[in-house]
This record gives structure tokens, C-alpha cells and sequence, in this order.
């Protein structure tokens, strides 16, 4: 698992697709191995027996009404988050005019409300909405700023990770791509080459090393094209995988049947992934038009 959100939650995680009764069926919060497996002889009402009867006759309830976890849960409040990115980005764009103050104070709290949330084996609802709002306030001046130097980039930027999203989402749905053991490891390796690469390359821009606009990123090449380029590329490809593991996540905690609060965790997961998945299509495009 790549993403921490779904890999430090107890149903999320790996351990939840291993979890199972001596009988082969999916366990549940507090099971007890060889528990309940004797039951005292008792007197049975015929009131009550009547009472069982009409509720059994009853339709099933469903996992809305059992209070488990269902994909409505999870669309509705990815939503609602997105909504709140939007709303949130277009107050810092339009009115603010893509303050930078309040732009970095947005990637500073994201920043730590992300930290916290992915770490936490319990869901925050209200740190979960703190970090969509912080999130959008960055998004709306670092895009404005962009658009001002690539006009049509960030509708360039957006429309690609739409795609990406839905084309994933169709694949996983599909069967076409499957999460494995080894999936996973490339995944997990890939992301800290991707980081190490990162810090060397900020690390470098602070100290001077290098004075173009994206570090190494821009200032080396491969054969005449640009090193970010070919890094943006697979780090686009690599954030598509990271939204494949997590749909497997989120599969597998419906399947699961986990508590419906869950649905906070995989939305914010979705959330991060897909901000991840725009930053980088948005620097992908200004470095290919870093010519215009």
C-alpha cells in the first residue's frame, strides 16, 4: 500500500484482506476467536418468537441502514471535499488575487493537516474539511500564478486529471489492471526514488546550485528533452497507480462491510492523490511550454 491514509487504517489496510473466521467468512471489529460458540438452552416467548418472525420476513437491510460503509458514501463526500477545493481556490484567485501569503499559509496547514489525517487510525471530519480548505487556497494562487505565465494552462491541467481519473477508475472496474504483492513494491519503491529526487532537487534550488525555474528538472537534459519532463511523466504514471491501489482500498473496505465513518479516510485519500496528480500535470505542462 502506498498511500498512508489507507495503509495506516485498520480496515484499509493489508491485514484487512487477511482477516478471516476459522470458517473462511470476513471477520468484524471486536471478533474473538472460538467465541459465541456455545449458547445456554432458554425459554423462548411466544410474543417475542412472533416479533422475530415478522422481522425476518422483513426486507434485508441494506448497508445503509446497517451503518457499514458504501460507495455512495465515499462518491458523496469525494464530492463534496472537491466542491470545497473549488470554492476555496476561486476565493483566493478572484478575490484575494492569488495572495501569496495566504497561498503558502494554505501549503503550510494543508501540509500539516495532511500529516496528521494520514496518520490518524481514526477519521476527522472537521480536519478533513481544514485540509480540503487550506489545499484550495494553495491551489488557487499557485494556479492564477501559473496561468499568468501559460495562459489555458490550468484548464490544460484540470482536464487531464479528470481523464486520468476516469480512465484508472476504468481500468481498475474493468479487471484490466490488478493490485498485487508486486505492484505494490514497485509502487512503494518508485515513490521513494520519486521523494529523494524531490528534496535533492528543492534542497538545490535553495542553496543556489542551480538558478532555473524548476531546478534540475529544466536546467538537465536527456537527448534534448528536458529531464522534467521525464520525470513529470512517470511521476504522473505513478500517481495513477496510487489512485488504482486506492480504489483496491476502498473495494476492499466495502467489501469489508467497515463502519460508514470510513468513508471520510477514503475520500481525503482520494483528495490527496488527485491534488498530487494535478501539481504535477500543471508543472508537466509549464516545463513543455517553458518555450512559449
Amino acid at each position: 500500500m502506498s498511500n498512508p491514509v489507507f495503509e495506516n487504517s485498520p480496515y484499509f489496510g493489508e491485514r484487512r484482506r487477511q482477516a478471516t473466521t476459522p470458517n473462511g467468512y470476513p471477520t468484524h471489529p471486536g471478533y474473538t476467536p472460538g467465541a459465541g460458540t456455545t449458547y445456554p438452552q432458554q425459554q423462548v416467548d411466544p410474543q417475542q418468537w412472533q416479533s422475530v418472525e415478522h422481522a425476518y420476513r422483513q426486507p434485508a437491510a441494506g448497508p445503509a441502514q446497517t451503518g457499514r460503509l458504501t460507495y455512495d458514501d465515499v462518491i458523496v463526500k469525494t464530492g463534496g471535499l472537491l466542491a470545497l477545493v473549488v470554492i476555496a481556490g476561486a476565493l483566493n484567485w478572484f478575490l484575494l488575487g492569488g495572495n501569496l501569503l495566504v497561498t503558502f499559509g494554505g501549503l503550510v496547514v494543508g501540509l500539516v493537516l495532511g500529516l496528521v489525517n494520514a496518520f490518524k487510525r481514526e477519521p476527522s471530519p472537521g480536519l478533513i474539511v481544514g485540509y480540503a480548505a487550506a489545499e484550495g487556497l494553495f491551489l488557487g494562487g499557485i494556479s492564477k500564478f501559473f496561468e499568468g505565465a501559460y495562459p489555458g494552462i490550468v484548464l490544460q491541467a484540470v482536464l487531464a486529471t479528470g481523464a486520468t481519473f476516469v480512465a484508472t477508475l476504468l481500468l481498475f472496474k474493468s479487471g484490466a489492471v490488478r493490485v498485487t504483492p508486486k505492484m505494490t513494491r514497485f509502487v512503494l519503491i518508485a515513490l521513494v526514488g520519486y521523494a529523494l529526487f524531490s528534496l535533492v532537487n528543492l534542497g538545490m534550488m535553495l542553496f543556489g546550485a542551480t538558478d532555473s525555474a524548476f531546478g534540475l528538472r529544466t536546467s538537465v537534459e536527456i537527448m534534448g528533452i528536458p529531464l522534467g519532463v521525464i520525470v513529470g511523466v512517470l511521476a504522473v504514471g505513478l500517481a495513477a497507480f496510487c489512485l488504482i491501489m486506492d480504489f483496491d482500498a476502498i473495494k476492499r473496505g466495502v467489501e469489508g462491510a467497515i463502519p460508514a465513518r470510513f468513508a471520510w479516510s477514503a475520500a481525503f485519500g482520494l483528495l490527496v492523490t488527485l491534488v498530487w496528480l494535478y501539481l504535477e500535470f500543471l508543472r508537466l505542462l509549464a516545463i513543455l511550454r517553458g518555450g512559449d
